[in-house]
């Protein structure tokens, strides 16, 4: 889901800097709403968690450039799961700026555009998921059918935010559009590996049940919504 250095350049790079100026403020008022509710340790380490997870997905899963962008096992649905909105928001924009900084430095400019690109659809699967999951039920419960709605949103949000920043900045040539439909058609395996990946977590989280992992895991992990 990086957007490749030279697809949209020049004046037109201060929208994704706009962007991403949009999403860390609703990214900090979801954190303020969870240290609230949980304090602000078990936000501090769900966040790093979900940061160094983040910097594994990118950094040392396999990944491989297709079309406008690149190809990666994300996980955002697992990390929202597992973390809640809020962490996986902050792991996210953590772990992206860490691989930028150290083993990416052409991709730091692209940086608004690409949290822009990892938030939006989170913050939109976990709309979702208030709309899919009913409220007894814990995360460790969902169905593979509603791990696979959850993993299905993210991913065409990833697909679609990839394709705008193309069209916006290299236009709807021909050329263009197929780049941007090979990356799209190569989408389609992490949109059904993810879900197999969320229930392997979720088996796991289930195994754990009874241990005081409070500060480490989001409480609808293993309990139904208040």
């Amino acid at each position: 889901m990086h957007i490749e250095p030279g697809i949209v350049d020049g004046a037109k790079m201060a929208l994704g800097y706009a962007t991403a100026v949009t999403v860390l403020g609703y990214t900090a008022k979801l954190a303020w709403g969870a240290i609230k509710r949980d304090g602000i340790v078990p936000l501090g380490v769900r966040s790093l968690i979900a940061a160094v997870m983040v910097f594994s997905f990118f950094q040392v899963l396999p990944h491989a450039p297709v079309g406008v962008s690149e190809v990666h096992l994300i996980l955002g649905s697992t990390l929202f799961l597992m973390f809640g909105a809020a962490p996986a928001a902050i792991g996210l924009a953590l772990g992206l700026l860490t691989q930028g900084l150290f083993f990416a430095p052409a991709d730091l400019p692209q940086y608004g555009m690409n949290l822009t690109t990892l938030l939006v659809p989170l913050f939109a699967l976990s709309a979702l998921a208030a709309r899919i999951i009913p409220e007894k039920t814990a995360y460790k419960d969902v169905s593979y059918a509603q791990c696979l709605a959850l993993s299905t949103a993210y991913q065409a949000g990833i697909v679609t935010w990839v394709a705008f920043w193309a069209v916006y900045g290299q236009g709807v040539g021909a050329g263009n559009l197929y780049e941007i439909g090979t990356f799209g058609m190569a989408y389609m395996a992490v949109i059904l590996i993810e879900p197999l990946a969320d229930l392997a977590v979720l088996a796991a989280a289930k195994a754990l049940h009874g241990f005081d992992i409070s500060k480490v895991f989001h409480s609808r992990l293993y309990k139904a919504a208040a």
